[in-house]
């Protein structure tokens, strides 16, 4: 089962990020056990996997707003 574990450390499907998402709005930084009842609302992942997802999303997020990347041309 390596590629299971290896799958779920490393990609996120759309599904499990609009998961993630609407646990994150209803477990907020307050929620003790806030992990793992993020992990267990996405399914699939473990506690230090959604603690990193989110870590990386607000390093990105502060990237964004920083300015360090640049807005797409959608032209």
């Amino acid at each position: 089962m390596a590629s299971t574990s290896l799958k779920s450390a490393g990609s996120w499907t759309q599904k499990e990020n609009k998961l993630f998402e609407k646990a994150l709005a209803l477990y907020d930084r307050d929620t003790p056990d806030r992990w793992q009842n993020v992990a267990k609302a996405v399914g699939g992942k473990s506690a230090e996997e959604v603690k990193h997802h989110y870590e990386v999303l607000i390093r990105d997020l502060k990237y964004i707003e920083s300015g360090r990347v640049p807005i797409p041309n959608y032209k």
